[in-house]
């Protein structure tokens, strides 16, 4: 179709392929006339080089014309990097995440080792599984978790694994150690994280079966996805520990404990029951 070179957040660059664009807008929800508008407007637009990061937000501000429900899934990579800019509210999200899931989860626990004390990010449980999750969060595109962080996670797992098993009478129950981040791995650190047990978990990782599947299986997003919301808003919010759209479904309050004006209430709310499809749930 084309022989643009786009260039990616990393700096790696490689053709520019329209289908990766209507993919991700149809995950949004985009209807097909919208989609085939948009993908048509960007090329148009396109230039040798450009960043992927350029037409991610071409693509977004035409898609906010046509449905800000859309365009707030469309953003989801963007509003998780959004949660920091420290890994805690990312930790809640990914807590809330397994137990909308149907994990039972509990987020910052403090675990004595064999040497040291640690505090895990998640413990989580299903039936005969039984985890103990690091969350690794970027809050900027093109960095990725490289084989450091799995050999990091696997000493302070083997350190905490026995006491681990006694946490809350799992005694007969051998705990795993499980990789969360929200952006990619390198190849080196998935291989030896696979190599040594631990179940890792990425933006796209495993296939089919990645971070941006399960929000969307889940259908839970951050309330950074909102675009009524201003920066300020979305940090009080968090700062209240408010992180999903369906916080502020369930919590009004919220959004007056965060100084937000009484006129913006109704449009938030509108905007994050659109994005949540509250009304079918």
């Amino acid at each position: 179709m084309t022989n643009i070179i786009v260039t990616k957040a990393s700096g790696e660059q490689e053709p520019y392929d329209e289908a990766k664009l209507r993919n991700s807008l149809t995950k949004a929800g985009a209807e097909q006339q919208t989609i085939d508008h948009i993908a048509q407007v960007i090329l148009h637009e396109l230039y040798d080089g450009i960043s992927t990061h350029e037409i991610y937000q071409k693509a977004f501000q035409k898609l906010q014309m046509h449905s800000k429900r859309s365009a707030g899934r469309y953003k989801l990579k963007n509003a998780i990097m959004e949660l920091g800019p420290t890994g805690f509210p990312f930790e809640k999200f990914i807590g809330g995440l397994l137990d909308r899931l149907e994990y039972s989860t509990q987020v910052g626990v403090t675990i004595d080792g064999e040497c040291v004390s640690h505090e895990i990010d998640v413990i989580a449980e299903k039936g005969d599984e039984y985890f103990m999750i690091e969350c690794k969060f970027h809050n900027r595109k093109g960095l990725k978790c490289n084989v450091q962080v799995p050999l990091y996670i696997q000493s302070r797992f083997l350190d905490v694994k026995t006491k681990l098993k006694t946490h809350s009478g799992h005694d007969n129950q051998p705990p795993q150690a499980w990789l969360v981040t929200n952006t990619k791995f390198t190849s080196d650190a998935l291989q030896y994280g696979e190599c040594m047990g631990i179940k890792m978990l990425s933006w796209d990782y495993p296939q089919g079966n990645g971070l941006k599947e399960l929000v969307d299986r889940a259908n839970l997003h951050p309330l950074t996805c909102l675009s009524s919301l201003s920066q300020r808003d979305k940090q009080q919010l968090i700062q209240l520990d408010a992180v999903f759209c369906k916080d502020l479904i369930k919590n009004k309050k919220l959004m007056k404990e965060a100084g937000i004006n009484s006129t913006k209430t109704d449009a938030i709310l509108k905007e994050a029951e659109a994005i949540c499809n509250h009304e079918n749930q």
